[in-house]
């Protein structure tokens, strides 16, 4: 690694928590790091950490090549650096705010319109966990653009190129949160469906997750190759079934009713499995549900009540 590569200077625009993770991150590496927020409080820690404040997001963008914005939405990055379209020409943009696939398509579109190299990444870490081990990050774009930051970005997690094409690091984010906040919903059901019978959450929560952190060892357990038997159009059910799942789905609402529990969640989760039975996929494993997952949702909305 050159010295070049290790010193090469890089602007952060948004110093939520995970904006300030990443900028101490790459100032514990060597880096000098620009920075700009629009509530310039939030600065005072990473500039006391050796960051260095922009007055403007122009100062801030022509500070360094590489710009990496940590914000709210993409609608935000079109308000920060649409009036200093005239700066981006020549430098490459890594967006890690959260959107959609095709507004990071249109984002791409928009940073080539001026000249400047586009990058989409999803975090997969919490702000405590930016610069461990533990940390990585899906990048889709043009693969030369990810290796000429690589260095940089590999401070902030391991990169993982999924392709150039500019929604796909977008897509497979969404897809974790969608894991991720299914099932921290579910904990907090299940958690609300023990306290109500009076058990508090310290002792109901170290109970969920043991099994939440059991799931995957489970899957792995009942398929060598999780997801092989899905991409072949196999469903055996030998070890569960639709309808077995199903029963439990309409327990888990009989229950909830009686402790006067919202039933937004489960009713939605029982709506697949009452799907796949009137489908006929009844004997099948409980991944039959996947077929309601992909037809559009009017279909199965009367399943819903």
């Amino acid at each position: 690694m050159s010295n070049q590569q290790h010193n090469r200077a890089v602007t952060v625009i948004g110093l939520g928590p995970m904006g300030q993770a990443i900028t101490r991150t790459l100032l514990a590496a060597g880096h000098p790091v620009t920075v700009w927020n629009r509530t310039t409080g939030r600065a005072e820690g990473v500039v006391a950490d050796g960051a260095t404040l922009a007055a403007t997001p122009a100062e801030a963008v022509e500070a360094s090549s590489l710009v990496i914005l940590s914000l709210t939405d993409y609608q935000a990055m079109y308000d920060i650096l649409g009036p200093t379209t005239e700066s981006l020409a020549g430098r490459t943009l890594v967006n890690l705010s959260s959107d959609t696939p095709d507004r990071s398509r249109e984002a791409a579109s928009w940073a080539a319109a001026h000249d400047a190299a586009f990058l989409t990444g999803g975090v997969m870490a919490s702000a405590p966990m930016v610069g461990t081990d533990a940390a990585y990050v899906y990048y889709s774009g043009p693969g030369e653009v990810l290796d000429g930051s690589r260095e940089a970005l590999a401070q902030i997690g391991a990169p993982k190129h999924l392709g150039e094409d500019p929604g796909l690091a977008q897509l497979m984010y969404q897809a974790q949160l969608a894991v991720f906040l299914g099932a921290l919903s579910a904990l907090m059901h299940a958690t609300a469906m023990l306290g109500a019978t009076g058990m508090k959450a310290t002792e109901a929560l170290p109970e969920l997750l043991a099994t939440a952190e059991s799931i995957g060892a489970i899957l792995r357990a009942g398929e060598e190759t999780p997801g092989a038997a899905l991409d072949a159009g196999e469903h055996p059910g030998d070890l569960s079934t639709v309808t077995m799942m199903g029963a439990t789905a309409d327990h888990i609402v009989e229950t909830s009713t009686t402790l006067g529990l919202d039933l937004a969640l489960p009713l939605a989760v029982r709506a697949h499995y009452r799907q796949a039975i009137e489908n006929g996929h009844g004997g099948d494993n409980w991944t039959r549900i996947i077929d309601s997952l992909r037809e559009p949702r009017d279909k199965r909305r009367r399943l819903i009540s």
